[in-house]
């Protein structure tokens, strides 16, 4: 039988599990453009309660979790498009609201839950992490602009400021009235956040900035030569070495427009390269930085950013630390911004303007799924997907089963030996040994694939020990009495319980 839910919800359980009722009339399509969610779950110290970000409806869900299956309690109204759940306690919950720049602060002891107390924030909140002594702060991520900041504008024109704030608050007292004044807001250099984490003892936040890029940019088409590509010549900026790589022309021989081209900065030899590995340095006249995770200091008297780390990722998603050894892994995806054209590539090799060892098409290789092992300052990429061979076309039946696309979601086990990696564009939740991925031996297997039915997962909490695990997935099937692996609860954060 169904479980008691709010009305807004009624319709969703008659349509999704009776399947009995039929609309009288054509009715539009509905598609939802919420926030994406970062920290959609969290789980009672005694693991018998879990808390479910329902973005869209702009309620926090609560399931009682201690049986075999969730069970739907209440819901807590809170601010507009919620996506992330922190518990101060087993009595406090703070939840991000994306939309209205804001965190709602809920009394979870109360009965009903309800919300207490509502901070104004920095624009976009994206998550939340109590650390510092006694975890008796709490850590905001959102982006440098918004009413509620110094600058709503987020001096986006001045020189050496970065996009992304941090607001830190007493949590026991954040202050009086709807903006209270924090105890510090940090200014990072990154594009606006997305994740937080926490060292084991709390003394180190971490904040990941969200699209940070991977050191490429874009050269105006004025820049490049109308020649041959390998034929040096000179534009108004200076000698170019060269055209467009090929191909330049499609299979009727008819040329494409002048467009420009995407350079990449080399570590190795500091120059600003293409994908045919020529020099363009001349032509650009910036330093473009590669600033993803900052490490801050949670128990100075200010909080303060201890050192920024590079080469993690272009898009970082999500960030768990092991309990052991306190490595920080951080699920990304990297782009390969320098390859021009996806395709078969074969119009480039039938007609010889491929040369030897030279790239013409990504073939699908837009970007590597990844988790980044970092220890200390040291930022370690582990491809998820080493089973793919990029030069095969097509790629096996099997590949697609067993690759891992789009991590959104991180979980370490207690003991640290396994890493829950919610992997939303698969529909399945990976589950990594922590020795083979820190070492890069890992190659998935569907052995090591949890699938969720019903949509990508979007966050996961663990039980301690591991026997059971919450996912956060788009599943809309509220009911009761559901076995292990089925969809229970909200419309967006729906927790399913599978085997660990």
């Amino acid at each position: 039988m169904p479980v008691p839910i709010r009305p807004s919800l009624f319709v969703v359980l008659i349509f999704a599990v009776l399947g009995s009722a039929k609309p009288t009339a054509a009715q539009s399509s509905y598609w939802l453009f919420e926030s994406g969610p970062t920290r959609p779950l969290a789980l009672s110290s005694d693991g018998t309660r879990l808390y479910a970000v329902n973005t869209p409806d702009s309620h926090l869900e609560v399931y009682d979790v201690s049986g075999e299956a969730p069970v739907y309690l209440t819901s807590v109204p809170v601010g507009l498009e919620p996506v992330a759940v922190a518990l101060r306690s087993d009595r406090e919950a703070w939840v991000v609201n994306h939309l209205s720049d804001s965190v709602s602060i809920v009394d979870l002891a109360a009965s009903p839950p309800r919300t207490v107390r509502t901070l104004l924030v920095g624009d976009a909140p994206t998550d939340a992490v109590f650390a510092g002594s006694g975890r008796g702060r709490a850590f905001v991520a959102t982006a440098r602009r918004g009413q509620n900041t110094d600058d709503p504008r987020g001096a986006y024109d001045t020189p050496g400021v970065g996009r992304a704030s941090i607001w830190v608050f007493d949590a026991a007292n954040p202050g009086s009235g709807l903006r209270p004044a924090p105890i510090a807001v940090l200014t990072l250099f990154t594009d606006r956040p997305r994740a937080l984490a926490a060292s084991p003892d709390g003394g180190t936040v971490y904040a990941a900035g969200f699209f940070t890029g991977n050191r490429t940019t874009a050269l105006h088409e004025g820049h490049i030569c109308d020649g041959p590509t390998r034929i040096p010549c000179e534009v108004l900026a200076g000698q170019a070495p060269g055209g467009l790589p090929e191909p330049r022309r499609n299979a009727e021989g008819v040329s494409g427009p002048p467009v420009g081209l995407i350079v990449g900065f080399d570590r190795i030899s500091g120059r600003w390269l293409d994908e045919l590995a020529r020099d363009w340095s001349a032509f650009v006249r910036f330093s473009l930085p590669d600033l993803d995770v900052f490490r801050i200091d949670a128990d100075a008297p200010v909080p303060s950013v201890i050192a920024p780390i590079s080469d993690v990722g272009t898009v970082l998603f999500a960030m768990a630390v092991h309990p052991q050894n306190g490595r920080l892994y951080v699920a990304n995806t990297e782009a390969n911004n320098r390859v021009r054209f996806e395709g078969p590539g074969r119009f480039v090799r039938e007609n010889g303007l491929k040369p030897p060892g030279e790239p013409a098409s990504v073939r699908g290789h837009l970007h590597e799924a990844r988790v980044t092992v970092i220890d200390g300052n040291t930022a370690t990429p582990r491809h998820l997907n080493r089973h793919l061979d990029y030069d095969a076309a097509p790629q096996p039946a099997s590949a697609r089963e067993r690759s891992i696309a789009q991590p959104v979601g991180l979980a370490v086990s207690s003991d640290g030996q396994r890493l829950y990696v919610a992997a939303f564009g698969s529909g399945t939740v990976a589950v990594l040994p922590t020795a083979a991925l820190e070492a890069g031996t890992y190659v998935p297997s569907t052995s090591d694939h949890v699938a969720v039915t019903g949509g990508g997962p979007t966050g996961l909490v663990l039980e301690a020990p591991a026997v059971r695990m919450p996912v956060g997935s788009g599943m809309e099937v509220p009911r009761s009495g559901s076995q292990p692996g089925e969809a229970v609860g909200s419309r967006v954060a729906a927790p399913c319980v599978v085997s660990a």
